[in-house]
């Protein structure tokens, strides 16, 4: 799924690096080593899962700025509520629509300081 992703979103108009994490916890280790313009997750994920992620990253004030989608297979109302809650600025069901998915990086990014 997250070759799926990364080659959806290489489709972005604009240079691109995707940096891929194989859970939560690498996810976490990575976050210190680079700036990230955004994070994408799944709420699944080996270690800590997705919502612990988006929850440690809002409450962090180093990386609270950072956009967040979940696309997630969990699209039971709960966990999208859970997940908006916490700070994700969007939430995508699996199987996504990479055009969709598109859509809501492209609008993530095009509101950060600097983007034209």
């Amino acid at each position: 799924m997250r070759s799926l992703l990364a080659s959806s979103l290489e489709e972005l108009e604009g240079p691109i690096k995707i940096v891929e994490a194989e859970s939560g916890f690498e996810a976490l280790r990575f976050l210190p080593r680079e700036d990230f313009d955004l994070v994408v997750t799944d709420v699944n994920m080996p270690d800590i899962n997705g919502l612990e992620l988006v929850s440690f990253i809002r409450n962090n004030p180093k990386y609270a700025s950072i956009p967040l989608v979940i696309v997630s297979s969990e699209g039971a109302g709960r966990d999208r509520d859970k997940g908006l809650e916490l700070g994700a600025d969007a939430y995508l069901v699996k199987p996504f629509d990479p055009e969709a998915l598109r859509q809501v990086v492209g609008d993530l990014l095009a509101g950060r300081p600097g983007s034209e």
